[in-house]
């Protein structure tokens, strides 16, 4: 019998579904806050849950896709006194299987749960038994799991499919799987970079040109539509696409025909369509920037990728498997990371995805050359000094613990507080930017933006302070190093 979650602070509502629910003879918790509900969720195994929007800790919406990603994967109901079109976009976005607003009739409170039961017993009936073919998409955490599961539904059907994630999360590793488990496996997996196509030669790429169809054109050329017939052709970044080209690709996917330039006859090319793109292709759509009707054909399956920030308990995984890789192809040995190291990589953010972890393993290789282990400083110098950064953003605004009040109602003035808030993190941003930066003047300036005359004068604002030592040295009027001394400060 499935266990639903109520999640809601309407003591009311929250005893009316859930007696209605126990009617139905399912198992019901109810909890009252985002906290208690997500802590629920995550050590029970719940098939739906009903969630509120507006909680007293936290905004309902925000949670859908922690709800999604745990591990019994539970459908999510919202449920709203305050519904907004804004609002129940996100939801859906996010992963919901409803949006409904409270006052509703109990009838249709309950409507979404049976279907929901009903599509998680028909969707756990038909759960592929292939083994699906992964080279190259690394990790177990639920949200690529559930990616990879998308990868398996499509690869049973010939439908287009969109592909979309922030840059550097994999997307034609994961266009190469759903080719590779499919029926066309055996054929062309054509890769198209719209990015790099310039309007005057996409379409001759794309269609392929006869001899004499333009100055230069000595001979014919097939196009790439042409190459992928039978296989897949893989639209990288095609939101690039220039608006020009975009109606007569419309037209080869609707017809699976096209003429080469200058040609006289169509040709044709049964290719089966996969997309990708960082891009949000709605906004493009509103601005005229890409057309509605190729959307609609594109995105009749879609797989939205997480960034590596949300999954980071990959990252041991990912590093190993890249690691291996790396060693075998630049012929290295194996090294050990250390546990502070593979640390730090989880709790960097990734901006640039799996795609910048690779990069900054290949260079933490490159740079360990023989040592048999590596530590966080030898990561690259700009990912130490976003976290150093980071961390001292956390301090900046962390709450102070004194009051600032003496008791009796006196106050400092607001300038003066500044001020000292100011001075504190600015003295704390100084010890991590020469830390990070080894002393360097120019890296210095480089890393913090700002110019040798402002960081010369931060310097010497500071030196009679507990700076670590730092002293402001000038050697001549033009001419400033820092030294670090041996010395602790006094106090």
């Amino acid at each position: 019998m499935a266990n639903i979650l109520i999640i809601d602070d309407d003591v009311v509502m929250t005893e009316l579904l859930s007696q209605a629910i126990k009617e139905r003879g399912y198992d019901i918790v109810c909890t009252h806050t985002l906290e208690e509900g997500l802590s629920a969720a995550k050590s029970g195994s719940f098939a739906v849950v009903y969630l509120d929007v507006c909680l007293p800790d936290g905004n309902g919406l925000d949670a859908i896709p922690e709800l999604r990603n745990i591990l019994s994967s539970p459908e999510v109901i919202i449920m709203t006194g305050a519904g907004d079109p804004d609002g129940a976009e996100l939801a859906i976005k996010s992963g919901a299987w409803d949006y409904l607003e409270k006052p509703s009739s109990m009838n249709m409170m309950i409507l979404p749960l049976v279907r929901a039961l009903q599509y998680r017993d028909v969707k756990l009936a038909q759960k592929p038994l292939m083994t699906l073919k992964r080279q190259g998409i690394v990790g177990s955490s639920p949200s690529i799991m559930a990616c990879l599961e998308r990868v398996a539904h499509a690869a049973g059907y010939d439908a287009s499919v969109l592909v979309t994630g922030e840059t550097g999360t994999g997307k034609e590793g994961f266009a190469w799987a759903i080719h590779e488990n499919s029926r066309r496996a055996d054929k062309n997996f054509v890769v198209v970079d719209c990015a790099t196509l310039s309007d005057t030669l996409v379409e001759s790429v794309l269609f392929g040109y006869q001899k004499g169809a333009f100055t230069g054109a000595d001979r014919s050329r097939e196009g790439l539509i042409k190459q992928a017939d039978g296989g897949t052709l893989f639209l990288d970044e095609i939101g690039e696409l220039p608006l020009s080209v975009q109606k007569a690709f419309l037209r080869v996917l609707q017809e699976r025909r096209f003429r080469p330039l200058g040609g006289k006859e169509e040709l044709r090319s049964d290719f089966r369509l996969v997309a990708a793109t960082n891009r949000d292709l709605d906004t493009m759509v509103r601005d005229g920037l890409f057309r509605s009707d190729l959307l609609y054909r594109i995105r009749s399956f879609t797989i939205d990728l997480p960034p590596l920030r949300e999954h980071p308990e990959d990252i041991p995984a990912l590093v190993t498997y890249h690691v291996i890789r790396l060693a075998e192809r630049h012929g290295g040995k194996m090294i050990n990371f250390s546990p502070e190291f593979l640390e730090d990589l989880k709790a960097y953010d990734w901006p640039g995805n799996v795609r910048e972890l690779i990069n900054a393993l290949e260079r933490v290789l490159a740079e360990a050359g023989y040592d048999a282990s590596v530590f966080p400083k030898d990561l690259p110098s700009h990912i130490r000094v976003r976290m150093a950064r980071s961390a001292i953003g956390g301090k900046a605004i962390a709450p102070k613990a004194t009051p600032l009040s003496d008791g009796i109602g006196h106050l400092p003035k607001l300038q003066a507080l500044r001020d000292d808030a100011i001075a504190q993190v600015e003295k704390q941003y100084l010890r991590d930017l020469m830390a990070v930066t080894g002393d360097s003047i120019k890296k210095a300036c480089a890393v913090s933006g700002l110019s040798r005359s402002r960081l010369y004068e931060l310097i010497k604002k500071y030196q009679t302070s507990p700076l670590q030592g730092l002293r402001y040295c000038p050697a001549s009027p033009d001419d400033f190093r820092l030294n670090r001394t041996m010395s602790t400060p006094a106090g």
